[in-house]
């Protein structure tokens, strides 16, 4: 009798070894792909969050209002207070939020976790009518992470309606700045446009507690 025509072990082994080197190099494929769509949904999710960041910066500051935060120690209304690292400044919310009326809105730089970097946040406060202190409006809202340098800068105007020099700390709190700039270094090659927004003081500033003429004017100008 006849014996059944079948397949050697070395043909068994030899097929074995071309299908694994197939699935591997469709693995191989799959993971270079998943990979590849990750890193551009996380860049993505990247300039999303510097865009929006720089949209509510944008958009605050251009309606940032002469209306007092508080006094300092000669009883002199506090309009604006801005360092290198944190700025205060008083201004309507968007939308809808916008009917519970201006808020103090803080924006900081601050450690980041675990103590790497720095993250901007942003924190509201409600402005109540009898002077006292700001009431916080729900917990900070992180704008961006992964911050590793730079900072806020002010321009202002002198007496004689000339641009003032950059400044890192705004000292003429009594008045408002007419230009902020927020330059910052991101980690991991990330870009941060440079962002120069000017204050343009809102028409409902006049009916605040603050002094809108005062508002307008120069550093170093009197009362």
């Amino acid at each position: 009798m006849k014996r059944a025509a079948g397949f050697t072990l070395l043909e068994v082994l030899g097929a074995m070894a071309l299908l694994a080197l197939l699935l591997l190099g469709v693995y191989s494929g799959v993971r270079s792909t998943t990979h590849t769509v990750q890193a551009g949904t996380a860049k993505i999710e990247q300039l999303d969050e510097v865009r929006s960041a720089q949209q509510f910066l944008r958009r605050e500051l251009a309606q940032a209002m002469a209306q007092a935060i508080s006094r300092d120690d000669n009883g002199d209304n506090i309009y604006f207070v801005g360092s290198e690292n944190e700025m205060r400044f008083v201004a309507p919310l968007p939308g809808y939020l916008g009917k519970m009326g201006p808020q103090l809105i803080q924006i900081k730089l601050v450690p980041g976790d675990k103590g790497e970097g720095k993250r901007l946040e942003a924190s509201l406060a409600v402005l109540p009518p009898d002077g006292s202190a700001p009431k916080p409006l729900g917990d900070p809202q992180v704008l961006v992470e992964g911050i590793t340098g730079g900072g806020f800068s002010y321009r202002g105007i002198n007496e004689q309606g000339q641009p003032m020099d950059w400044q890192g700390d705004w000292k003429y709190t009594n008045n408002m700045p007419s230009v902020v700039t927020i330059k910052l270094v991101l980690e991991h090659g990330r870009e941060w446009p440079l962002l120069s927004a000017p204050l343009r003081v809102s028409a409902a500033a006049s009916q605040g507690p603050g002094n809108l003429l005062r508002g307008l004017r120069g550093p170093g100008v009197g009362p």
